[in-house]
């Protein structure tokens, strides 16, 4: 497996700056993120992104994966029908970006039932937003297989998608090889157990974040340092090898520590360093 980082695990800085980090703490790439501002936005160039690229290059960096917060406020479940048809030109953008870094996948939160950590968000019926989102994920499938780019639908907190025998089917009914699972291994941990689903989703996981969550703390609290929590790491990483899943693992570890922002890259390497066998 490769080890990489989201850059939401960086304090403010740089691309170049946080490549040069992670490369230097020890990670084999760096997961990007498409926001409204920063290096990496909605009207970013061709020329722009091909700077980006070579700058991880020089650094020592795998570009291999974009992600975006964009989907929580803008996203294929809500109300109105023009947020909607923005969260798939978001998604457009998103596989353009990728493929010009040389990513092979992207990551999508694919709408919502309901957010309790955000307050005043919208609460859209279960079966409507299953329907929204799976008809949205269907006309994105075209473009994102022309580009050769794969449209990773995350399990978050999100109220949808609760199982991994209900996210199988709901990717199964795309009916495409460009749409599946990018697997977070810490989100399930508030109702279920990630060995099982890593099991039950199988070759349908593109994907995966590592997170570690202590269920004893509860809520957005509960998130800590990898091997802190209660992940069953040893029963993850045997599931991981029973499905044949020996791609990509990225520590998504936000937000930074408030002092001395980089240890935590150095904290999450050796962590992940231990999980993967590699000492």
């Amino acid at each position: 497996m490769k080890k990489g980082i989201s850059i939401w695990s960086f304090s403010q800085a740089s691309l170049e700056t946080c490549f040069q980090l992670a490369e230097k703490a020890g990670f084999d790439g760096v997961e990007v993120a498409l926001a409204e501002t920063g290096e990496i936005n909605l009207g970013s160039t061709k020329k722009e992104l091909l700077k980006i690229k070579e700058t991880a290059e020089k650094a020592g960096i795998e570009l291999y994966s974009v992600a975006s917060g964009l989907y929580w406020t803008c996203n294929y479940t809500a109300s109105d029908p023009a947020i909607r048809e923005k969260a798939k030109e978001i998604t457009k953008k998103q596989l353009e970006i990728a493929s010009r870094l040389g990513c092979d996948t992207i990551l999508v939160v694919p709408g919502a039932v309901g957010v309790d950590f955000m307050p005043g968000t919208e609460v859209i019926e279960y079966d409507v937003a299953y329907e929204r989102a799976s008809q949205a994920l269907k006309e994105l499938a075209p473009f994102a297989e022309e580009l050769g780019v794969t449209i990773g639908v995350e399990n978050v907190w999100n109220q949808f998608l609760l199982s991994p025998l209900e996210m199988a089917g709901f990717i199964d009914g795309i009916g495409s090889a460009y749409v599946g699972a990018y697997f977070d291994v810490g989100n399930v941990m508030y109702s279920g157990y990630p060995e099982h689903w890593i099991k039950i989703l199988g070759k349908r996981i593109k994907k995966v974040h590592f997170k570690d969550y202590r269920k004893a703390a509860g809520g957005l609290h509960g998130f800590v340092d990898l091997l802190a929590g209660d992940v069953n790491f040893p029963a993850v990483m045997r599931s991981f090898s029973k499905i044949g899943y020996d791609g990509w693992v990225t520590a998504e570890m936000l937000p930074p520590y408030k002092f001395f922002s980089e240890t935590i890259l150095y904290n999450t390497s050796n962590a992940m360093d231990k999980i993967l066998g590699r000492t």
